[in-house]
């Protein structure tokens, strides 16, 4: 199975995740989702496939999330995917869909518990964070 990463280069983690992905030597399908959003169906299925709800994939920050009144609790799932659907920058990032599983990568090394492949090499985040190799 391929590796695909819905990617937002404005985004540290995003750009942490996707370097992460390279270093265990994957080349992986960048999605880039605010140009090329998901589908409502394609969304769903990442939920889904996450195991989390609508809500916890949801993206607050730089976001409509306050002006859209999205943090009203008897809004239901449907409503959230809905809006998602709408405004693609309430999705969080980086998604990852990899042989071990789809996760929403926060923090960025959470992508190695779905790649088939581990790093070689410690690598180092853009803060200077060293991600050790052997986990």
């Amino acid at each position: 199975m391929s590796v695909t990463i819905w990617h937002n280069p404005a985004c540290g983690t995003s750009r942490n995740t996707l370097a992460l992905i390279r270093a265990t030597g994957t080349e992986p399908e960048v999605v880039l989702y605010l140009e090329t959003p998901p589908s409502r169906t394609g969304l769903v299925d990442a939920i889904e496939r996450i195991g989390i709800g609508a809500r916890a994939l949801l993206r607050e920050k730089s976001t409509p999330f306050a002006e859209l009144g999205l943090s009203n609790p008897v809004l239901t799932d449907d409503d959230l995917i809905d809006a998602m659907v709408e405004h693609p920058i309430l999705i969080n990032r980086p998604v990852v869909f990899a042989p071990n599983g789809v996760k929403l990568c926060r923090p960025s090394e959470e992508v190695l518990s779905i790649l088939d492949r581990p790093l070689t090499e410690d690598f180092v985040k853009e803060d200077g964070e060293v991600v050790p190799a052997n986990g």
